[in-house]
This record gives structure tokens, sequence and C-alpha cells, in this order.
């Protein structure tokens, strides 16, 4: 087949990207001027290799975290094998766990961070991986900060996803300027920025961030410290706009100013309005992992495979992390990506902003003066 379609520069996809998110053009419009259409229609004579519906299913089930997909690559991913994406949205790997252990969650796949899988191992709650079905999954291009947790004791049981930081977005037209401080952020919610402050409904990453105010690990269980964040946070909460994990809504329509924020949000808000900043807080904080996983009782695990791997395929991966804004840690990706994109500071931060940040250990996960911390804050 002849490509007659034209180069487009890297920062008219930017544009012709922000405007497909907007919802302001048709995914047709995003994919015919990009040049994306092509390039799927070239995939489209690759999938007699992929499986197909009678393989897998019709359906794979997908819970995951907000914002972080593009919802094209599902659909592309029914176009190849037959099999309908139902995702399943989740703001906390507490919330996770417990459906999990629940039993009956009807997940295939799931997007645990790093320092849960081990949890969800000792518990025989997760899927030993078979790396012959992921065959897109090449370890030697992965940054190996990035993927270690997802083996333990020599056994795969999850494959990187993205990883990122958990920082600060700020609407500078209200807040005057950065807000790169915890201390800044905890402190103005209780004064200028009065009503106007979103703290994440997960216990890992607030409590952490007001154990790190204190000059504190992020990962702390002392009992002595964790009085202290919970002496910040009961104080500060009548002084809240909300305690949500989903909080683009309310910093794009400017009922909030200031929020604990994910690195892709922070940038996909920053894109649409340069007014929204995101800067990481310089006391310290969180850097994470996530993961592609199965549960043990995963129904269609077929398909569940047949997911993860077109995924993780380095063309597919560029066109999510292109819609998310969440660094990969694949090489072969990364070559696809805009060099804007791999120079963007919200993304990739300068390695001194990130020396501070500690990823989560596994016993925030379950230690129970933390989770029961959580529910008096938020019944406070």
């Amino acid at each position: 087949m002849k490509d007659d379609h034209k180069p487009i520069s890297r920062k008219a996809f930017m544009d012709e990207l922000a405007r497909y998110r907007k919802g302001s053009v048709t995914r047709r419009h995003f994919l015919g001027v990009t040049g994306l259409g092509t390039a799927m229609a070239v995939m489209g004579g690759t999938l007699p290799r992929m499986a197909r519906a009678q393989d897998i299913g019709n359906r794979v089930v997908l819970a995951t975290w907000p914002n972080y997909h593009d919802p094209a690559d599902f659909d592309a991913f029914t176009d190849a094998t037959g099999a309908y994406t139902q995702v399943n949205v989740f703001g906390s790997n507490e919330e996770m766990l417990a459906k999990i252990q629940a039993g009956g969650s009807g997940w295939d796949v799931f997007v645990p961070t790093n320092y849960a899988i081990p949890t969800y191992v000792e518990a025989g709650l997760i899927e030993p991986l078979d790396l012959s079905k992921i065959p897109n999954y090449d370890p030697a291009s992965y940054d190996p900060r990035f993927a270690e947790a997802g083996t333990i004791d020599g056994t795969v049981y999850g494959v990187p996803k993205n990883w990122g930081t958990t920082g600060i977005a700020f609407n500078s037209d209200k807040t005057g300027g950065v807000v790169d401080s915890w201390k800044t952020f905890f402190d103005g919610a209780r004064d200028q920025f009065d009503g106007r402050v979103m703290v994440h409904d997960y216990q890992l990453t607030t409590i952490g961030n007001a154990l790190v105010y204190h000059g504190f690990s992020f990962n702390s269980v002392d009992p002595a410290e964790l009085a202290k964040a919970e002496e910040l946070l009961i104080d500060v909460k009548p002084h809240l706009y909300a305690i949500s994990s989903d909080y683009q809504p309310a910093m794009r329509n400017g009922d909030a100013w200031l929020t604990m924020c994910w690195t892709g949000d922070g940038k996909q808000m920053n894109t649409d309005m340069p007014e929204i900043g995101f800067a990481l807080g310089k006391e310290g904080g969180e850097i994470w992992s996530d993961y592609y996983a199965i549960p043990k009782d995963a129904p269609h695990k077929e398909a569940a495979y047949a997911l993860i791997n077109f995924l993780l395929d380095p063309e597919v991966n560029a066109r999510e992390a292109l819609a998310h804004g969440y660094p990969v840690a694949d090489s072969r990706t990364n070559a696809l990506l805009p060099q804007e994109l791999l120079d963007d500071p919200i993304i990739y931060p300068a390695a001194e902003a990130l020396s501070p940040l500690e990823f989560g250990a596994a016993v925030t996960l379950t230690d129970p003066n933390r989770a029961e911390l959580m529910a008096r804050f938020k019944s406070a």
C-alpha cells in the first residue's frame, strides 16, 4: 500500500493530540492528520498473528487508574482480536487489594504499584506470568529501577507499565506562582488557599506527604511519627476542598487551586491549561512504578495475556504515553516519542529532583495503624 501522508512536525503532532484529547476533533481526524491512521492500517495487516475472538473470548476486564490509557488503543485491540476491553477505575492500591481479596472481582488484568506486589504474592492472589505469552515484553529494554519490583524470588508476577512521581499540581494564576513544598501545601491549605486544596483518597500518598511535611520518611509506620501526621491531617481537614483521587475536574474548572497529583495528570492539565503547573515537593515524597498483572482467579486469562502483550508493543505503548503523559521505562518506546516529550521536566524530572523521593514500601499497604489513621481522617 502506498503511503501518501506527509510527515507532521512534532509540534503539530502535540497540538493535534491536545485538540483530540479536548474533544475538539474526532478520532478519525486525529488519526488522519497525524498519520497514525496509516500506521494502524499497517498494524491491521499483522492481525492474523494475534489471538482472535474465538481464542480469547469477546471481553477482557481491566482494573486501572484514572486517566491512564488512550481509549483509541482499546478500540484497536478490539479491531485486532474481537475482544472488548471493559475498564474499571480505582484510586488506590487499598481499593484494588480489597476487591481482589473479596473474590469474584471479574478482573482479567489489573495495575498494581510496585510496593503492593509482595502482598499479592504472599496472599496467593496473583498469577505467575508465562512470559512466552507476552513476547512484546523484552526485559533488556527496561530500566531495572522500574521493572525489578515485578519479580519476586525469581518469578515474574508483573511487567512494567509506567513509572512516575507524586507531586503538587497548582494553578499559578490563583497561587501566585510555583508551589514546590509540602510545607507550603499544607500550611497554605489552612491559610491563603483555604477551601481550595485537594488530597488523595489514598493513604500511601496522603499520609506519606504529611509525614514528609514533618521531615519523616514517606513510608514511616512509627506510631509517634504517624501521630504527628494525623495531627496535621485532622487540623487541615476542615480547610480542604475535597479528598479525592479524581482531582482533574475540580482543578480544571477552578474550584480547586492545589492538589496532590500524579505525573501524567499534571502533564495532561498543563498541556490543556498552561497556568496549571506541576512540581515535586522539595522535602521528598514518592517515586513509583506500576505493573500489568493477572489475578489468580481471572476468568479470561488468554484475553489478559493478549491485552498485556498488545499494550506493550512499542508503537502502541508510544501512543499510550502521548495520551496519558506518564514516563515509560521501555527504551524501545522512548525511541519513538517526540524529543519534546522526553525533555519535559514534568514527565522526566532532573535527577536532583528525584533524589529525595522514595519508592513505597510493602509494609505501608497492610500496616493497621496507617489504615486506621486514614479512616479517622476521612470520618473527622
